[in-house]
């Protein structure tokens, strides 16, 4: 176990930070965190109280990771995410402790699916992120969802699992529609920011929430 304290960054004396581990300046790590061996973490970071970091996890800058959030092996977090309490990543989509034969399985027989979660996103409380998933730029997720499948970017999505609820602005209020075409969708949010948004992305809002009676919308071109 090493403890390291410097000018450039600050890690409190219960953390366990292992070898080969790059600390960008600015960042804190707090009480009880653990961040093992080949992993990265970039400038004015705040990981906070027994959060753990796998092997060779990449964080960007400018990253929260709240209390005891959970980040296993080759996650990608990039710049301004805000990670919330209890998170946790998953990287295996078919886990065993032993093979067929009851033998017990090694790294060897290991494979590891990356999640990505795109620059501003937010994960709320709580949150399970199942193996191989890419949040999107400025994605919202709902405090205690199942993550299940990519969620595009500006999308709000959240339950279990999580479906795509609507879409929010960079601030994190939600945006209007203003405009369309068949290619894309023009949103505009009360703090004055407009944001184009795929229609094939828009799209999964409206089959998230049918209306009433339980049938899907009809689009008419």
């Amino acid at each position: 176990m090493t403890k390291k304290h410097s000018k450039k960054y600050f890690v409190h004396k219960t953390a366990i930070i292992e070898n080969d581990v790059q600390i960008g300046e600015g960042t804190k790590i707090w009480h009880f965190a653990q961040v093992r061996r080949g992993s990265k973490i970039g400038k004015n970071c705040v990981i906070g109280k027994s959060v753990f970091i796998d092997f060779g996890s990449e964080i960007g800058e400018n990253v929260k990771i709240q209390n005891h959030a959970i980040v296993y092996h080759k996650a990608i977090i990039e710049d301004g995410v805000f990670i919330g309490p209890n998170v946790c990543f998953t990287n295996d989509k078919i886990p065993r402790a032993i093979n067929p034969d009851g033998t017990a399985k090694s790294a060897d027989d290991w494979h590891v699916s990356t999640i990505r979660i795109g620059e501003g996103a937010s994960v709320g409380g709580h949150t399970v992120l199942l193996p191989g998933i890419t949040i999107g730029k400025f994605a919202m997720i709902g405090s205690g969802a199942v993550v299940t499948k990519n969620v595009p970017d500006y999308a709000l999505a959240y339950g279990n699992p999580a479906r795509i609820k609507d879409f929010v602005c960079r601030c994190g209020k939600k945006l209007n529609k203003i405009g369309e075409n068949e290619d894309v969708v023009l949103t505009k949010c009360s703090c004055g920011i407009e944001i184009v948004i795929p229609r094939e992305n828009y799209k999964l809002k409206d089959e998230s929430n049918p209306p009433a009676g339980g049938k899907k919308r009809i689009w008419i071109r």
